[in-house]
């Protein structure tokens, strides 16, 4: 078999890479390990900026998004017993979120790819890479895909990135001394825009899936596991981190879904090698304090497509050989701000009076400075 680009990983970067070359006429396979039920039943990120909803729309997967999305104008951050809104509107004119689960995105994905006639091959469990240097092929179920390019889109725990070869890349990382504890429950939500809370007990965060189904997170110890916290106990937590200003009162309803998301920021420098180019949690993790994690999968491929018509359509591999440079900018970006939102919102053991103090002076100075508000809101909504 041939095809000008292999695809491992059938996630949101896989998929919408795919669907983009096909576009502009370049043919792929996407490899995944999992089936395809598991795929688009995974719970992930559910807010996308402004640039991400640009771009699922242009490439023609954005209906149900504009139909069923839910855009956010500004977030609210909680603490000290006031709340404090952070409006788009007023500081970055024209530029918002949108609420739309990342499973959804996954969804509208694949039905595009397989009405077109698409590629995308699921419960493929032993994928290889090789001739990364000269004449890129991938192996699986003894078959053999040789490709001009591959692409690794298959996740921090995927295959590509540990077939680069050892000493090639510069891992930066980071482990955060907690976990988020999310779960998903069918009760319309309390709030219409996310709420950031800031408390003495732990981080919680109030967003949304759908008019009646609602998302929650509370800050927990990095060992905690999803039978420590019955739902009473998960309710009694959100109450008392989330019901800290007057007159708010935070709806109970069925929950369907939990897990424990550790906190922890990863880069792999370069996101290439030879004819292999990683990207979305391939390359890189945040924590989801900051929203970016698929929305920075989502401008890897933007710029990697152009890379790859280029070097499809004129034989140059300009765009190619700076794939990595030019996203790396924007994934540092990102790991900043998700740093920053970390630190600013979570309280940590370490911390002493001082600390804390800092951190509430911050925090005021972020919901009283309109130029403070400003670089909250760009970097939330995404930079062009």
């Amino acid at each position: 078999m041939r095809t000008q680009v292999g695809i491992i990983g059938a996630g949101p970067a896989g998929l919408l890479l795919s669907h983009l070359l096909h576009l502009r006429g370049i043919s792929s396979v996407v490899l995944e390990k999992r089936g395809r039920a598991y795929v688009e039943r995974r719970v992930r990120a559910g807010v996308l900026e402004q640039g991400t909803v640009d771009t699922l729309v242009e490439a023609g997967v954005g209906a149900r998004l504009l139909r069923e999305g839910l855009p956010h104008r500004g977030i609210e951050l909680r603490y000290g017993g006031q709340g404090r809104r952070i409006a788009f509107e007023k500081l970055v004119p024209g530029r918002s979120i949108t609420v739309y689960g990342q499973q959804e995105v996954v969804k509208d994905l694949i039905a595009a790819r397989l009405e077109a006639g698409g590629d995308v091959r699921f419960e493929i469990e032993d994928v290889a890479v090789h001739g990364l240097e000269a004449e890129p092929y991938l192996t699986f179920g003894g078959e053999r895909l040789d490709c001009d390019v591959i692409a690794g889109c298959d996740g921090f725990h995927g295959v590509s990135r540990p077939s680069i070869p050892p000493g090639v890349l510069r891992l930066f990382e980071r482990e955060y001394p907690f976990a988020w504890l999310g779960i998903l429950a069918r009760v319309a939500p309390s709030s219409e825009e996310l709420i950031y809370a800031r408390t003495e007990r732990g981080f919680a965060l109030h967003s949304m899936r759908s008019p009646t189904v609602s998302r929650f997170y509370l800050q927990v110890p990095p060992d905690a596991t999803v039978a420590e916290w019955p739902d009473e106990r998960i309710w009694a937590e959100l109450k008392a981190r989330l019901e800290t200003v007057p007159g708010f009162t935070l709806d109970t309803g069925e929950i369907f879904d939990k897990g424990v998301t550790p906190m922890r920021a990863f880069v792999a420098e370069p996101m290439q090698y030879g004819r292999l180019y990683l990207a979305g949690d391939a390359a890189h993790i945040v924590p989801p304090t900051g929203a970016k994690g698929l929305n920075l999968a989502v401008a890897d491929v933007r710029v990697l497509t152009e890379a790859l018509d280029r070097f499809f359509s004129t034989g140059s591999a300009d765009l190619l050989d700076t794939y990595s440079e030019s996203c790396l900018k924007r994934v540092w970006r990102a790991q900043h701000f998700s740093w920053w939102m970390t630190t600013l919102l979570h309280t940590f053991d370490s911390d002493d009076d001082y600390g804390r103090r800092l951190q509430l002076s911050y925090l005021d100075y972020v919901t009283s400075s309109e130029a403070a508000a400003t670089t909250l809101a760009e970097n939330y909504v995404g930079l062009p």
